[in-house]
């Protein structure tokens, strides 16, 4: 029975990217198994003023030869109106609002 439950009860896994100038917590909160998540929290904290921003958002994969099928991971993304916030499994943290580029910013993932 326990077993069974562990893929109906939501898994919080969280991880932190810090780069130079912000410390962003991300919280994955969908059932443990899944693919891709629509439940994923950012909280981003700016280091030197102590302002932060909490947003819902999602994970992003490449998509397999079928053009359906999510494969490789890529990150996460999260938008607040017309700017986009994605926080890249190879620590790089990009906001954009459009096709503009306001903060980009190489990090660690902690």
């Amino acid at each position: 029975m326990a077993a069974m439950l562990a893929w109906v009860l939501p898994v919080e896994a969280a991880q932190t990217l810090v780069t130079p100038n912000f410390e962003v917590r991300i919280e994955v909160l969908c059932a443990e198994g899944n693919v891709t998540c629509d439940k994923v929290r950012y909280t981003g904290t700016n280091r030197r003023n102590g302002r932060s921003i909490t947003l819902t958002g999602r994970t992003l994969h490449s998509l397999c030869a079928d053009g359906v099928s999510p494969c490789r991971f890529l990150g996460y993304e999260f938008r607040s109106g017309s700017i986009t916030y994605t926080a890249f499994e190879s620590g790089l943290l990009s906001v954009r609002e459009g096709s503009k580029v306001l903060l980009e910013e190489q990090g660690a993932w902690r």
